[in-house]
């Protein structure tokens, strides 16, 4: 463990433990070592431990830090007797002491304010937070401070309002014209946005008329993906301050009761007399009401505080809150509505897009060549897809053609075949063999980086003059062999090597075969023989090779009585996979 030594300040001679691995130095009140120093940032610096060396790095502070008279750019290593210099506070670094250290404290405030013993963080079980765009709360609501009546003896507690209990109506036996002003004026605000962001900066604007007292308010939502709480609004009436507090022993007992809490007094109220964050923030008065969802739960709060105790909360506010609360709470769920369905919607205009650029990749038409045709199909599973077929038309006249499968589905799997499509092309051309072509796109996807991720592949050259088919076969699924008299078989099992970037160095073996007139190949992928009836049934080789009637006069309506045949197999099942097939028939 290292250390610093506070060599000119308020605190010199001090010895800092630095126990973490991340120290931040600063004048905020949720840094390790708090300089209360006003021109020292509030995130000035920090140091870095990462299991062996230690770093200091500036954190865009106003006034800069030094090391040795030196200004931080980026982060630098800091070597035993480093002189350290944040504003007017100097300190030492040091790898270890002769004696050992007084006793550790995660936090150190150095200037006019007194060490406090502990780091308040936001796992606390009693926390204060300033708000702020990033400032984000893990929701624990098990955890409370509350253990006695919500009212009686000691207590400065007004009410306690059960939020649930009032539904999405006006509690009218409170002050009624006042609230009927406040709820018409909040919701005639609202009815005009439905942006998140908006909805929650008109919520706090239209509470701060409601409530000419409070001086501080926030709101907190649940954040979907991590059920965190995090700070989406917040509003000060201090200009000295743009940051708001927050209690978590407000906020966890207002959600895990669905209740909507009003202290008059909170140094005098008994439920948080433990709070010590509660006495930091030097609150007054301030009521929490939970945004209750329309299933019961809570998907947030809103809180409102002011500093004068002449002017306190009444119970007559708390009521009105909770009424306004069951009216912001419909609205953050319209908007969060609404949030869902333009991000889907865009995200759906984005996938349409893809899809076009993905289906660009393909050809759009089949070669032509004397003597032999060419047919195909493709149908991704989603929008777009990790099956891929290619023809390339070499320059001596032979027609390359290119089938492959990335394993999974989705963006990642198109993503992946776009680079495949671009650098088969690059090997087929620059090849004089499909196995040779096939051995170079091997080696460069496994020198990629791209991780292991199962591709597998097919290439078959196909030469006019000589009416020939050489292929090569990266663990891709045998192709069909079909003959003149409608007899089908598959080929090249033996000859099949493992799929592309299993092995850097792996050789890639080819086979030759002779089409006649009226023979042909089928390539397909895994989505042919996988595809699934309701009974769970898969389709399998079997039916792939019974699939195609002998009477196929071309290689267009063999690929197309495949098809026919596997559609008519699953029935009203759901395609689970993507389909790709391609076939070549020796005419004359």
């Amino acid at each position: 463990m290292a250390f610093l030594k506070v060599t000119k300040g308020p605190s010199a001679g001090q010895i800092i433990a630095l126990q973490a691995e991340r120290t931040i130095m600063g004048r905020h009140p949720t840094c390790q070592v708090v300089l209360d120093d006003g021109a020292v940032s509030r995130n000035h610096a920090h140091i870095v431990f990462d299991g062996s060396r230690y770093y200091l790095e500036d954190l865009r502070s106003r006034n800069g830090t030094e090391i040795n008279g030196m200004r931080v750019g980026v982060k630098a290593e800091l070597r035993d007797g480093d002189s350290i210099r944040v504003c007017d506070h100097t300190f030492q670094f040091l790898k270890n002491l002769d004696r050992e250290p007084p006793a550790a404290r995660k936090k150190v405030v150095l200037g006019n304010q007194e060490a406090h013993p502990a780091t308040r963080t936001l796992e606390d079980e009693d926390d204060s937070r300033p708000t702020g765009p990033q400032a984000v709360i893990p929701e624990n609501p098990s955890v409370l401070e509350f253990d006695g009546p919500m009212a009686g003896e000691g207590s400065s507690v007004l009410s306690a309002l059960e939020a649930s209990s009032t539904g999405r109506g006006l509690r009218l036996n409170v002050r009624p014209e006042i609230k009927l002003r406040a709820i018409l004026e909040i919701s005639s605000a609202l009815g005009r946005v439905l942006d998140l962001p908006e909805v929650l900066t008109v919520i706090l604007q239209s509470l701060f008329k409601i409530f000419s007292q409070a001086d501080a308010g926030f709101v907190l939502l649940k954040d979907l993906d991590s059920d965190k709480l995090r700070v989406r609004a917040s509003k000060c009436l201090n200009p000295n301050d743009d940051e708001v507090p927050i209690s978590m022993t407000v906020v966890r007992q207002a959600m895990a009761q669905t209740q909507a809490i009003l202290s008059a007094d909170v140094m005098g109220d008994r439920r948080f007399r433990s709070s010590e964050s509660l006495t930091d923030l030097k609150l007054r008065s301030l009521m929490c009401a939970p945004l209750v969802a329309s299933d019961g739960t809570a998907m947030g709060v809103i809180q409102l505080s002011t500093l004068e105790v002449s002017t306190p909360f009444s119970n007559d506010d708390l009521d009105l809150l909770v009424s306004v609360s069951a009216q912001a709470a419909l609205a953050v769920e319209n908007a969060t509505l609404h949030d869902a369905i333009v991000r889907r919607r865009d995200m759906e205009r984005d996938m349409a897009f893809a899809a076009q650029v993905q289906q660009g990749f393909l050809p759009s038409v089949p070669p032509q060549a004397a003597g032999f045709e060419f047919a195909d199909y493709y149908k991704s599973a989603y929008q777009v897809g990790g099956d891929y077929f290619d023809y390339i038309k070499l320059a001596d006249g032979r027609i390359a053609v290119a089938i492959g499968d990335v394993a999974g589905k989705g963006v990642s799997a198109a993503l992946l075949m776009a680079r495949l499509h671009a650098s088969a092309r690059y090997h087929l051309i620059s090849s004089p063999s499909p196995g040779t072509a096939m051995t170079g796109l091997n080696t460069e996807v496994s020198n990629s980086g791209l991780g292991f991720r199962l591709i597998t592949l097919v290439f078959a050259i196909v030469d006019p003059r000589l009416k020939t088919v050489c292929i090569a076969n990266a663990g891709h699924l045998p192709p069909v062999h079909r003959l003149a008299n409608g007899k089908v078989s598959l080929i090249g099992m033996q000859e099949s090597g493992l799929p592309i970037g299993v092995l850097p160095e792996q050789q890639f073996n080819e086979m030759t075969i002779d089409l006649r007139p009226g023979e042909s190949l089928l390539f397909y992928t895994d989505g042919i023989t996988e595809a699934m009836n309701s009974k769970e049934e898969m389709f399998g080789k079997d039916r792939l090779l019974t699939a195609v009637p002998p009477d196929c006069a071309d290689a267009d309506s063999m690929v197309t009585a495949l098809i026919d045949s596997v559609e008519a197999f699953c029935g009203h099942s759901p395609q689970r996979d993507d389909i790709c097939v391609t076939a070549v028939r020796c005419v004359s």
